[in-house]
């Protein structure tokens, strides 16, 4: 085997040897298990390490090229041509049109999207805190968490909720892979097919997933720009019996508005005379600059279940999520999560207690919340003078609620965005039965994007 490698090259020596041994085999050996050289060999008959060589035929057999026999060396894997044999599978044949905001295609526009844009994340701090946690934990980087989940992030919780007049215990937190987690074990618990929940309209697309999954009658409460519609609200509940009432109390997804102190008291006073449990997510929290009452401090968490959430202001990929609420329903709810997880993850957890104990997470939000605010204010300046309507001006957070008095459903807009290369969230997913709209969520984080102006000042007649 006489490969072409060349040192005065940006490509590195062992990528080069991957793409010539794997240009090798598919030329000359594809599937027949023959021998590779040794090595030894393929070392000194190019002139290069051992070690580059060792990387080359590791990667090549992560990846099914080649099959490592100990004490005999590499061989070609029989196997490596029956991928090109096999029918084709898209990403399009397993995931449904609602998921396709998280595939990794870095060449799209995710203007409707959840999340942070990842240029906007700080690594620094980050990588300083898992650096930390993988050398101080040893031995506990193997186990699993405790039920309740890391004690020492538990404590830290409890004292960020205090600031906002929430006042709980650490063994009242039980710690999750994040809010839709935090979600899923409410429903599993609480909820049976049958049973009617009131939900936001519009409000968060995978709460009515996981409703409908589990069978129940979902009926949408009218979000305004101060909080849930209470006049609908109570003449909902003179018609029906719900368990659950799911609301967002700050910069609620998909408006952006926040809950008035007058609606959080009249909301609580209906769950009060209607014997209604309340579930307030409230993962947006650490976008907000002053603190306005939430449910739960008013209510003390007798009657509102808490849900907080790192997911979305620190990282997508570290899934770190709480429920806060009274002690004999935390019990049940434990039950669920060891029953279908058996445990979060120590390692995440840790690296967040880490962040907030030296207060790189407090500075980090900080940074955002600004960062949000002057996106924010600028978005906002965009939409209304490309002549879109604006159903309430955010005070913060990430979203905008908007559609274009020229279209009457905006999955339309999202079609014509997907052609060129932009992805929307049009507004008929944010209903619970997916109806027609012509409001659709905008992501200001990722509006400064000049597709997204261009986008946006296009005629849509």
């Amino acid at each position: 085997m006489k490969l072409r490698l060349d040192r005065h090259s940006n490509t590195p020596i062992v990528q080069q040897l991957v793409d010539g041994i794997g240009g090798w085999i598919e030329h000359h050996a594809a599937g027949s298990g023959q021998r590779l050289p040794s090595i030894r060999r393929l070392a000194a008959d190019h002139d290069i390490s051992r070690n580059a060589v060792i990387e080359a035929y590791d990667q090549l057999v992560a990846h099914g090229v080649i099959r490592a026999r100990p004490g005999s060396g590499f061989y070609v894997a029989v196997s490596a041509t029956r991928d090109a044999q096999t029918p084709p599978v898209g990403m399009e044949d397993v995931t449904d049109e609602m998921w396709r905001l998280f595939q990794a295609d870095e060449g799209e526009l995710k203007l409707g999207c959840g999340w942070l844009p990842s240029h906007w994340r700080e690594n620094d701090d980050l990588t300083y805190a898992v650096r930390q946690v993988a050398r101080h934990s040893g031995p506990s980087l193997f186990d699993y968490s405790t039920p309740l989940g890391a004690p020492r992030l538990r404590q830290l919780i409890q004292e960020r909720l205090r600031l906002l007049d929430i006042n709980t215990q650490a063994n009242q937190i039980l710690m999750t892979g994040g809010g839709s987690h935090s979600l899923d074990l409410i429903v599993r618990l609480l909820l049976s097919p049958g049973d009617v929940v009131f939900v936001e309209a519009p409000g968060y697309y995978n709460l009515f997933g996981l409703l409908h999954l589990q069978r129940v009658r979902v009926i949408g409460v009218p979000r305004l720009s101060d909080g849930p519609d209470t006049q609908h609200l109570e003449t909902l509940l003179s018609r029906y019996r719900p368990k659950l009432f799911f609301t967002n109390s700050v910069f609620q997804n998909p408006t952006g508005t926040t809950l008035a102190p007058t609606v959080a008291h009249r909301v609580l006073q209906l769950a009060q005379r209607h014997d209604v449990q309340i579930i307030e997510d409230d993962i947006y929290a650490d976008f907000q600059h002053d603190p306005t009452p939430r449910l739960a401090a008013l209510d003390g968490l007798e009657r509102v279940i808490y849900l907080g959430s790192f997911s979305k202001s620190l990282s997508s990929a570290l899934r770190v999520g709480f429920i806060a609420t009274q002690a004999p329903l935390l019990k049940r709810l434990v039950d669920i999560k060891m029953l279908t997880t058996i445990s979060t993850s120590p390692f995440a957890e840790q690296v967040v207690a880490t962040m907030l104990e030296n207060g790189s997470y407090r500075k980090l939000t900080e940074r955002l919340r600004i960062k949000l605010a002057g996106q924010m204010a600028a978005t906002l300046d965009l939409v209304k003078k490309a002549g879109w309507e604006v159903f309430y001006p955010p005070a913060g957070g990430m979203f905008i609620w908007a559609r274009h008095p020229a279209v009457e459903r905006s999955s339309q807009l999202a079609e014509r965005a997907a052609q060129l290369g932009i992805r929307l969230s049009p507004g008929d997913v944010f209903f619970p039965h997916r109806d027609a709209s012509p409001w659709l969520r905008l992501n200001v984080a990722y509006a400064s994007d000049h597709r997204a102006a261009s986008f946006l000042n296009s005629p849509m007649a």
